[in-house]
């Protein structure tokens, strides 16, 4: 019986999570413990669990009788992280292009994996999760542990970011995904070059259109 609310209390946590940070349950959202637990088949007291740990991870806010508010991305956590990123990824973007030939190809072999990945997904959480690990690729190869350390505690902010993004670029002329690949494709091409400006100028660019579909103003940086 233990194992079984312990299997329940995951999977519901694991749904709620996952459909905020994909933008599947959009900031500004009033969501329902009845609902969550309709949907999956389950009591509502996994969902009431997962609610509850969502809300001290800052995702959610939760309100008596009424549900639980999905907290909007704010613009100054949206400038703060990609502020982050881009110094981050430009610091990894030209260090791998300043290494030998060998290293570049590994980096951009890897890169197009996960590349693949995403056109392959067949959900946005697949598409995420892949769009991470393209990203991962570039900083690990950096081979600074503090570095990827710090990056990786963006983890989650990056995907809810991305994840509302790609929502909200759908109304779009294009869709915000094929818009994705296509930065991503250039990043690892100038990273393969050994052509550190344009990779950099590439990270750059990737970050600015994230930035500005999710309507933020942007400043001298990106």
């Amino acid at each position: 019986m233990a194992s079984e609310r312990f299997g329940a209390n995951n999977r519901a946590l694991a749904h709620v999570k996952e459909q905020v940070l994909s933008g599947g349950f959009p900031g500004g959202e009033l969501i329902s413990e009845g609902e969550v637990a309709e949907a999956l088949g389950m009591s509502r007291t996994p969902v009431r669990e997962a609610f509850l740990r969502l809300e001290g991870e800052g995702l959610l806010r939760l309100y008596p009788q009424r549900g639980a508010l999905v907290v909007p991305v704010s613009p100054d956590e949206v400038r703060a992280v990609l502020e982050a990123r881009l110094v981050l990824e430009q610091f990894a973007a030209g260090k791998v292009a300043a290494a030998g030939p060998e290293v570049r190809e590994a980096v951009f072999a890897g890169m197009a994996e996960h590349r693949a990945k995403q056109q392959a997904a067949g959900g946005l959480g697949e598409f995420l999760e892949a769009d991470r690990a393209f990203h991962t690729v570039l900083i690990d190869a950096a081979e600074n542990p503090m570095l990827r350390s710090v990056y990786g505690s963006l983890r989650d902010r990056q995907m809810r970011m991305v994840g509302e993004s790609t929502v909200n670029g759908r109304t779009g002329a294009r869709n915000r995904l094929d818009v994705i690949l296509e930065e991503h494709q250039e990043i690892a091409e100038a990273v393969r070059a050994g052509d550190g400006e344009r990779a950099c100028e590439a990270v750059r660019v990737h970050l600015s259109s994230t930035r500005r579909v999710l309507g933020v103003t942007e400043d001298a940086g990106l």
